[in-house]
Order: structure tokens, then sequence, then C-alpha cells
């Protein structure tokens, strides 16, 4: 991509994930000189003990990809090469029954993704930018914050590094915000959520074929609990179990518990993933929390500073929207930067005062969003209330779109205009139904009264 447009400065990016190497690529196209800080060790090296990328496999859609073409066409194509189509969710139910629940009315489709694998591609990116270092092994721990300069400490007797601003996009445990929140009145919101995660493996066929559907993201919903499997460019699938800590801490306990339990509840899943070697897996994979992170401002006023990514919110997976909008967070950010011809107070401003709604929005609905798939998919509303939404849809075209629809596959709707359009819909149809009922209770009386 190439910019009319070249700023000057050194910028640390803090922070080599996901969303920290598509903002230092796009800084750099900028002509910022970039440093990115990051306190792990370098995850493409064989070495590497501590990888510490969550695997849960990522859901890319409209955002993330609209994100990374706004970058670069190129780069888009290279990173997102394995990446595996899913059209809709597969429910299974008890019996092994399955049902296809399409996402969208038009073959629109998400894509399943390894989060490590993704990563590691975009650190290569980084790797050919001349003007883009990166320190692994530098854990950040202090900042010294100035009027133009801004100096950075680290541990391990690492020399002091001196930015003109700094990019803080360092996960939930961000030490780039804490850093902020002694020079600002920032707001703060951290809450976890009742709900573990482990991570299973469902191996692919002998002949490296998918043992399932490989265009689906495959949800076994059971309440209070549920296991969903993703597929990968291998033939495997990454599936994942979510539940409340209490069950969890009760099951790993006693191998034959958790072998009853899984087989039980997740037979036909079983069938195939292995009872024995994923009893095991249950027992002895780590266990992960899921948490909300909400805050504001994102920004120190003179634009020495700013968050993005899961440093401003992290949010719990389960609209697949955590990474689409860390990538969405770096078009906003850069369009703001580009407006405002690279003055970055005016810019983080209001960056600051025009994503905040969007933010709270998403992750909002993300939470929200466990219910749905663990146990809404199963109820006989929530198919009709979709079937009457999609018709609607098909109809109107443009003038009426599902939620998913908008969140997912339109890049152009911001997630508080699509929530705003779901609701005025919602009350629509819940006239329409009330009405319809009312109609229909008349002519009923009438007949009885004949």
């Amino acid at each position: 991509m190439e910019l009319s447009q070249k700023y000057d400065g050194k910028v640390a990016v803090v922070g080599a994930g996901l969303v920290g190497c598509l903002a230092s690529l796009a800084l750099a196209q900028r002509g910022y000189d970039v440093t990115v800080v990051e306190y792990r060790q370098d995850p493409r090296l064989e070495d590497t003990t501590d990888r510490n990328l969550r695997s849960i496999n990522l859901a890319i859609s409209a955002r993330g990809i609209d994100a990374l073409r706004f970058v670069g066409n190129e780069l888009c194509e290279k990173v997102l090469h394995d990446m595996m189509p899913m059209k809709g969710r597969m429910i299974h139910d008890i019996d092994g029954r399955q049902k296809e629940l399409l996402y969208g009315i038009a073959n629109e489709h998400i894509n399943s993704i390894s989060r490590a694998g993704l990563n590691c591609d975009l650190l290569d990116e980084l790797d050919a930018v001349s003007n883009i270092d990166i320190c692994f092994e530098h854990k950040l721990t202090r900042i010294e914050w100035g009027d133009s300069k801004q100096v950075c400490h680290f541990v391990q007797n690492k020399e002091p590094m001196t930015f003109d601003f700094v990019v803080g996009a360092d996960g939930c445990f961000s030490t780039a915000r804490s850093q902020m929140q002694r020079n600002l009145r920032m707001n703060y919101k951290q809450e976890y959520i009742d709900c573990c995660y482990i991570e299973l493996y469902l191996p692919p066929r002998k002949d490296g074929g998918f043992v399932m559907a490989k265009d689906d993201l495959h949800i076994w919903p059971r309440g209070k609990f549920m296991l969903i499997a993703l597929p990968n460019a291998d033939g495997s699938f990454t599936v994942t179990f979510f539940a409340p800590w209490s069950q969890v801490d009760s099951l790993v306990k006693s191998k034959q518990e958790t072998k009853n339990f899984l087989q039980t509840n997740f037979p036909d899943a079983m069938d195939l993933m292995g009872l024995d070697s994923t009893a095991d897996e249950f027992i002895n994979n780590p266990k992960g929390p899921l948490m909300c992170v909400e805050c504001l401002p994102y920004n120190l006023s003179n634009g020495s500073a700013i968050l993005i990514g899961d440093a401003a919110h992290s949010m719990v997976p389960f609209y697949g929207q955590g990474m689409n909008c860390g990538f969405e967070d770096v078009k906003v950010l850069m369009q703001l930067l580009d407006k405002y011809r690279g003055d970055r107070s005016v810019a983080f401003n209001a960056y600051t005062a025009t994503r905040h709604e969007d933010l709270v929005a998403i992750n909002k609905l993300a939470r929200e969003n466990y219910k749905v798939m663990s146990e809404s998919v199963t109820s006989v509303w929530f198919n009709v209330y979709k079937r009457i939404d999609e018709t609607f849809s098909r109809v109107l075209n443009d003038s009426w779109l599902t939620l998913y629809t908008m969140i997912s596959f339109r890049a152009d709707i911001s997630y508080s205009d699509a929530i705003r359009r779901d609701n005025r819909q919602r009350r629509i149809i819940k006239w329409i139904s009330i009405s319809s009922l009312m109609a229909a209770t008349v002519i009923a009386c009438r007949r009885l009264s004949q």
C-alpha cells in the first residue's frame, strides 16, 4: 500500500501479537520508525518453550479481512493462505443427529484459521520491513512520560528506549495500560466470567481427509456447557470445551468420571476423537479463563500513547470478533491519522470519542452469544425467529439485515449501528407476532361463537 502522506517519529508498539503486528505494518507504511517490544520469546523458534499463544482457533470474517486489505492486498492473501471457510453452524444433538444453521442468506462464510500460524506469518512480514525492529524478551516495566519523549524501561538490564509515542497492544493484562493509568484518570473494568475452556483435538482421517463436514463450525450445545470444533487445513479440528469452573473442577479429579461425562454428553464426538485420549487431554491440558476488559479513554490527550486490541477491550470469544475488532481498531486509527495528517493528539482523541460506543457494544454482544451457542440454537423460538428474520432480509435486501450479517459480513456497518438496527427489527417482528396472534384469537373466537 503506497501512501501519499509520510510522518516522522519513533513509535514503540508494545506486544507482538496479532493486533500489534498489523499496527506495526500500518505505522511503518506511514513512515514511522517502529520498534516492537515483546516480553516473550520468538514463537517461530523451535526451542521456544513458552509460546503462550491462545489456541482457540480464530474465526476471521469481513472486518478482519477488510482491515488486512486496508494495509495491503498482497499481505492479506499471504497471511490467510490456510484459512478454512465455514458457511454455518452444524448442531449436534445428544443422539448424534446433525442440523446445519447457515450464517448468511447469500452464501457468506466466516473462516477458521490458526492463531499461532497467523501470528507467525505476520511476524515474517514484519521482518521484511526495513523500518521495523522486533525486540523479543523485552518485558516492559515502566514508562517515563514526557511532553515529547517517552522512555520505556525493561527488565533484565535491557537498555531503556526513547520514543515519540507508544501503542499498547499487549493484551488484557496490558503493562502499557497500567502505565498510562498512572498519568491519566482512566475508568477501567475487568471481569472474569464463570467459564473455563479446554483445548482438545480431533485428528484427521488416515488419508488426511476430514471426518466431519469441513465447511461448518460444529457445536454440541448442552445448556450450561458446550463443545465446539473448527476445521484446520491439515484435516484435523481444533476442539474446545466450555463450561463453568465448578463443573470442570469436579470432573478432572477422576478419569473414569471424565470419560463417563464425555461419553454421555458427546457420544458422536467421542467416536471420532477417541474417548480415552480425549479424557487424558481433558484432565491434563491447561484450563483457560475468560476475561472481559473495558476502559476509557484509550489514549493520553497529548498524543503520546494509545491502546488498541485486547489492551483496550478484551472480550470473550463467542461472537468470533476479538481479533476482527482488534484489526478494525488498526484500520480506524490509521484512517484518523491520515485524516488529521499525522496530528496524533487530534487523531487519538478522535479515536476514543468515536470508537468507544462500538467497543462496548461488541463486548456486550460477545457475552450474550454464549447463551445463543450453548442453549438458544436448540430452541423452537430461536429457530422460528431466525427464519422470519432471514425471510425479511431476503425480501427487503439492504433495508433489513440479520444481526449476524451486519456484524460478521458488513464491515461498512459499525457494531453499535448494527445493534440499533437489530433492536428496531426485533420490535417489528414482535409487533407482527403479537398482532398475528391477536388476529388469530379473534377469528377463533368468532368461529366458536357461531
